[in-house]
């Protein structure tokens, strides 16, 4: 459903497929709520598997809202994700890959 080349990422939320992207927008919201940190210190977390459930569910949140998503991050706390916690840092680490790999 998503389009890598596009840089978007498909994410399954209680059994509905959804499209995630690192918009511009999204990226700048994803950095304002990182509050001191920067991007490439998220990005530098990944790299080196350091990583926390918190910057997953920014990341996931970042690019659903990027993919159209009107929802906040608390609605996906009681969602069913696919692939559990490893998926969703799956898709997360390749949002970011996705978003700043030449096309």
């Amino acid at each position: 459903m998503g389009n890598p080349f596009a840089g978007e990422v498909t994410l399954v939320i209680d059994g509905q497929a959804r499209v995630c992207k690192l918009t511009l927008g999204a990226l700048a919201e994803l950095e304002a709520g990182l509050a001191e940190e920067g991007l490439i210190d998220l990005v530098e977390r990944f790299e080196q598997g350091r990583f926390s459930s918190r910057d997953v569910l920014a990341l996931v949140v970042a690019g659903l809202r990027g993919g159209g998503w009107q929802g906040r991050s608390e609605d996906l706390l009681t969602a069913e994700i696919g692939g559990g916690p490893v998926g969703a840092a799956k898709v997360a680490a390749a949002l970011l890959s996705r978003a700043f790999a030449s096309p």
